[in-house]
Order: C-alpha cells, then structure tokens, then sequence
C-alpha cells in the first residue's frame, strides 16, 4: 500500500500500488481505467458507466449520486474511485471504504489532468503519460473558429440545464473560439432563463437530450416551437444542434470528451461562421 494525499477528504488516503479490485462510480474515471488495461480487475460500476461497451456489462453497485453500500462491501474493493460535484456527497458516505475522490474538472486542461490522477493513483504512471500525450495531441489539431460565434448551449438532467464559468462544457466551448452566453455566469452549472436565452438570440443552439432516451430532432423542433424560439436566428439558419448517440456527450468528462466532443463542437459552430 501507498500513501497519497487527497485535497477532498483533506487527509492521507492508503491505495493499493496495483489494484486488483476496483470499483468506479464515475463515468469518465470507468473510461480512462480502461483504456490504461484495467478490464479484469473493475468489479462494480454506477448504472451511467457505459463507456466502453465493456463497461455496461459490468456489476452495476448504484446509480451517480447513490450506492448500495452492503453491495460494494461485499465485492471487496481495494479501491473506490469517485468525482467531486454532484457526487461530492457519496465520497463521504463511503469514507470507512477505500475510496479515493478525484475532482471534477473545470476545463479541457482539467480533463486530461483528471486522466493523469487516475493513471497515478491507480500505479500507471507510463501509460497514462502516454494516454495524456494523444489527448494533448489531439486537442492541439483541432480547428478553431475564425470568428467568435455565441451558442446557448442545455443538457436534459432531469430538467433542462446550463453551464456557466466553471463548466469544461463553457472552457471548451471558448476553446474551439466560440463563446457560451453564460459564460459570465461565476457558476458550474445553472437553470436557465429561457427568456434570456431569446433575448441573448444566439448564433447556435446544442442540445443533449437524457441519456437513452428516445429525443430525436423532431422532438427537438418541437421543443423549440413549444418555448417560442423558432423565430431565433439559430432556428431560422439551420443552427440548432443535438448532441449524438444515446450516451451523455457534453456530459462525459471522460477521454471521449477530447477525441469526440471537441471536434464535433468545432464542426457544428464552424458552420455558424
């Protein structure tokens, strides 16, 4: 065993130099274990890790923000890995289990950085170098606007939601040289204004819909026409958006976010130019 340090529970936590049985409750930190090899030794995950495929058939112990405490006891994890933000809560709730929290990140930067601490904490410092070394790369080729384009930009959490200054969503929104209309908003994330939103008239409209749900575009035309927005200037131009797939997209702040997400927020708002 090892000792680090870890800035949310505020103390030093012991972790294993080479997991064999780990359980991950974060989507993107069930990403990144395996793409640095760890398959065999993941023995329970939330029901939202769904990347890679892989990860869906693995033993489902609770849902974002809840856990089955006796189920996680009893498949005897050396190692319990949570994100801060919403699941902040649930790090403490299993504080008297090996559990290591790793803090949400705020921008494009923090979600390479969160696949690093993941790799250093689980005792694949190498190979996570290596991972991190073809997200930089990938990050670094990706086109930015020629000019600065404003979007609005919601997620469906159960309820529609924006993102302000504190959000990777608005940091990679600025980063492909665009820029969010809450981007002022000292704020991660937020109920929007819906009459904000037509007074702020964007160039763009993303839309991500609840993950597995049946939305399509059609749903989402219809959406817009309910609230008044299809007289926008995004509507009116063919520049509403939704998001791809069945799985959360913004909403992952795992790898997937650099080599797919980043790219396609480039495409989409580059049509806005």
């Amino acid at each position: 065993m090892v000792s680090i340090f870890n800035e949310v529970l505020g103390k030093e936590v012991k972790v294993p130099e080479s997991p064999k049985r780990i359980i991950s409750l974060s989507p993107a930190i069930t990403e990144t274990l395996f793409m640095l090899g760890f398959d065999k030794e993941i023995v329970g995950v939330s029901a939202f890790c769904a990347r890679p495929e892989k990860a869906r058939q693995k033993r489902k112990v609770g849902s974002y923000n809840t856990a089955r405490k006796e189920l996680i006891e009893s498949l005897k994890p050396d190692l319990i890995l949570t994100i801060t933000g919403y699941q902040r809560p649930l790090a403490f709730k299993l504080e008297n289990l090996p559990v290591y929290p790793l803090e949400l990140p705020v921008s494009v930067s923090g979600i390479i950085d969160l696949a690093s601490r993941v790799g250093l904490v689980t005792g694949k410092a190498e190979e996570v170098r290596l991972l991190t070394s073809r997200l930089i790369r990938k990050a670094a080729k990706v086109r930015k606007l020629r000019r600065s384009v404003e979007c609005y930009v919601e997620i469906d959490l159960g309820g529609p939601v924006s993102f302000g200054s504190y959000s990777y969503i608005t940091d990679a929104i600025a980063y492909v040289g665009a820029k969010s209309i809450y981007s002022e908003s000292r704020s991660e994330w937020l109920q929007p204004d819906l009459s904000y939103v037509a007074k702020a008239d964007p160039d763009a409209i993303i839309y991500e819909a609840k993950m597995y749900s049946s939305f399509n575009f059609d749903s989402l035309l219809a959406l817009v026409k309910s609230r008044g927005w299809d007289n926008l200037r995004s509507v009116r131009e063919g520049h509403l958006f939704l998001t791809p797939g069945p799985l959360d997209f913004l909403a992952h702040h795992g790898p997937s976010f650099i080599t797919d997400a980043l790219p396609w927020l480039s495409e989409r708002l580059g049509m806005c130019v």
